[in-house]
């Protein structure tokens, strides 16, 4: 008998983007639970049982803690129950064992406030951030994205673009220094970067919705495995998602069920 792929999605403080993540986790083949971070903290959850960890976006902590700072802090130093490794240990534990975690606009943040992307070194040191977007006020559109071909990350394998929405109000991608941002580029970390219609990664508005720096719209780990974005995969999983679906041809899945199926795929054969 095949075994199940388990996924879990985070909610709670804010987020609301959960019940889509889970049903795109669903579709792609796996079992999905959403999980409520008190749920965590109290120990009646342990991340070991699970093999993908989902992040999920909305306005966690009201979107106005500097982008997620908040959260990062609950999940690195909150106290669990007594007996329990606590959250941070168990974050460590489940990314050593190679299982996969991404996160997505609140939980991209996440990640890059937390040190987990990208994880040069392993050292889950912070090195950039996300902060409010150049024109200074929420941006809500579809975007067309430009995929590194050469990058490790395994939710994005063969593919070369997506279009997406994006919904936030502090998506800049800034590192703390130019030598940085070069780092991560030779190693294509810099997964995807916002681009125009024909695929050139652009710093025009609106095309790069936020002026994200090096137009970067997301990034990875080393091993391809932590994968963090702004724009929403779960937000165009059918075609109807799609803002001129009754105008064009489209396929009936979306492109944003292709980064769940890659990672559930590569899960069932890699770790199962």
């Amino acid at each position: 008998m095949a075994k199940t792929v388990k996924a879990i999605v985070i909610a709670g403080n804010g987020t609301n983007c959960e019940r889509e993540v889970a049903h795109a986790c669903r579709l792609a083949g796996a079992q999905a639970d959403i999980v409520h971070i008190s749920e965590l903290l109290l120990g009646r959850v342990k991340l070991s049982d699970y093999q993908f960890l989902n992040l999920a976006g909305g306005f966690l902590d009201g979107d106005d803690l500097g982008s997620a700072k908040a959260g990062a802090n609950r999940l690195m130093y909150a106290q669990v129950a007594a007996g329990q490794a606590s959250l941070a240990e168990q974050l460590k534990q489940f990314i050593a064992a190679g299982r996969l975690v991404m996160g997505v606009c609140n939980g991209f943040q996440l990640m890059v406030k937390m040190g987990l992307l990208p994880a040069v070194g392993g050292d889950f040191k912070q090195n950039c951030t996300l902060t409010f977007n150049e024109r200074g006020r929420f941006e809500d559109r579809w975007t067309w994205l430009k995929v590194d071909p050469d990058s490790p990350c395994i939710y994005t394998s063969g593919l070369d673009r997506l279009y997406l929405p994006v919904r936030h109000g502090e998506g800049k991608f800034m590192t703390d220094q130019p030598a940085t941002l070069q780092l991560f580029e030779d190693a294509h970390l810099t997964v995807l970067k916002y681009a125009d219609a024909h695929l050139n990664p652009t710093m025009v508005y609106p095309d790069n919705p936020n002026g994200s720096q090096g137009c970067v719209a997301g990034i990875c780990d080393p091993s391809g495995r932590l994968f963090g974005l702004m724009p929403h995969p779960e937000a165009f999983i059918h075609r109807t998602h799609h803002p001129r679906w009754t105008r064009e041809e489209l396929p009936e899945e979306g492109m944003g069920l292709h980064l769940y199926r890659n990672a559930v795929q590569f899960i069932a054969n890699e770790l199962l």
